[in-house]
C-alpha cells in the first residue's frame, strides 16, 4: 500500500518481494511477500520528504534526527540485481560476520554477499546495513569465490 501510494506521488520506490506459500486447513496459496518487512526504498529529495512522511502507512524516515540517511547503492543494487533474477530468496537475519564471497556465475554474477550453508544448501547473504536486514539466496557452490581481505592481496 506504501510503495502503491509513493508511486502515485510521483517518488520513485522499490519494493523487493518475495514468494511464500501459505498452508491453511482447506487450502495453499503462493503469496508475494515483502523482503524486508516495514520498509520500503524510495529515491527522494529533501524538498519531498514530507510528502513522504504524509503518506498512509509511513511511520518514519530512516536517519540521522530529519536528515534522511541512504542505503549504500552496492547493496541496494545487489537486492535489486536478486528481484530481477527471479531466483528464490527469503529473509534472513542480519548478519556481521562470515566470510565474504563473490558470485563468478549465473545471473548474480558480480554481486557480493557473506556464506552460509542451511541444510547442505549454499546460501549467499546479502544485506542493508542501514536497516539491519538481510536476505539469503541459494546459489550452486561452484559459482562463488572468496573475496580476499586487502592486506592478503598478493602482489606479482
Amino acid at each position: 500500500m506504501v510503495a502503491a501510494s509513493l508511486r502515485s506521488k510521483g517518488i520513485e520506490e522499490f519494493l523487493p518481494l518475495y514468494r511464500s506459500r501459505n498452508t491453511w486447513s482447506d487450502r495453499v496459496q503462493d503469496v508475494d511477500l515483502p523482503l524486508f518487512p516495514g520498509y520500503v526504498f524510495c529515491r527522494l529529495q529533501p524538498s519531498s520528504r514530507v510528502t513522504v512522511l504524509t503518506t498512509p502507512g509511513v511511520i518514519s524516515i530512516i536517519g540521522s534526527g530529519k536528515t534522511p540517511q541512504a542505503v549504500e547503492p552496492e547493496e541496494l543494487a545487489s537486492i535489486q540485481a536478486l528481484v530481477k533474477s527471479g531466483l528464490p530468496a527469503i529473509p534472513w537475519p542480519f548478519l556481521k560476520t562470515g566470510e565474504r564471497v563473490r558470485i563468478e556465475h549465473g545471473a548474480l554474477e558480480g554481486v557480493e554477499g557473506i556464506l552460509t550453508a542451511v541444510k547442505k544448501e549454499s546460501r549467499i547473504v546479502l544485506s542493508v546495513t542501514l536497516l539491519q536486514r538481510s536476505v539469503a539466496v541459494e546459489v550452486d557452490r561452484t559459482f562463488i569465490r572468496p573475496i580476499l581481505p586487502r592486506s592478503a592481496v598478493a602482489c606479482p
